[in-house]
């Protein structure tokens, strides 16, 4: 059995609840829920003191899982995105209107990545779908690390922290327009 296995259990099942967590990413901690579940949205807002026309970062374990959710892109379109992934490259991506204003800040376009992190992506295939997945810290404050960080800062308002380290330290994912190839964090 893999080490991760049982918190990873506890983690999905807590999401399902409705639940909020703390995850290893590629670059830091993130925040994570169901992004379909407007409470938990709501909740894990009002941690980061964020606002909701900002929108929020979908994260998957495969480009399928997002599928549902896109407006019809081109064969360039889908290459150019899949050639980042798995990784820490975050994709604007116009969406079909399916996905919750929570999520998309009433925009057109919706926030992807398909992870590197093999924690996270475990996460997301033992979910079976997207998670939510938004940087560990309030508005304002630098992003957290390290698990001890989240821990101090943080787990009075969590429902749980996967164990595990992020990848490059610091280095949170490049964001970029599929479309326009606008960026937006290089």
């Amino acid at each position: 059995m893999h080490p991760y296995s049982l918190p990873i259990r506890q983690a999905v099942a807590i999401i399902q609840r409705g639940g909020l967590i703390a995850y290893p990413t590629e670059g830091v901690f993130g925040l994570g829920c169901n992004p379909f579940d407007g409470a938990a949205v709501a909740r894990l807002l009002a941690l980061k003191q964020r606002p909701l026309h900002k929108g929020l970062i979908l994260i998957s374990d495969r480009v399928e899982r997002f599928e549902p959710f896109l407006a019809p892109l081109t064969d360039a379109h889908w290459q150019r995105l899949c050639s980042r992934w798995p990784g820490p490259m975050t994709w604007t991506v116009p969406h079909n209107g399916t996905l919750p204003e929570w999520i998309t800040g009433g925009r057109s376009t919706v926030a992807i990545r398909v992870t590197a992190h093999p924690v996270a992506a475990n996460l997301c295939a033992q979910f079976g779908q997207p998670l939510v997945s938004t940087s560990a810290n309030r508005q304002g404050r630098p992003a957290l690390e390290r698990q001890l960080q989240v821990r101090q800062q943080l787990a009075n308002e969590l429902d749980f922290i996967v164990p595990g380290r992020v990848l490059t330290p610091g280095k949170a994912s490049q964001i970029e327009d599929l479309i326009s190839g606008q960026r937006y964090r290089a």
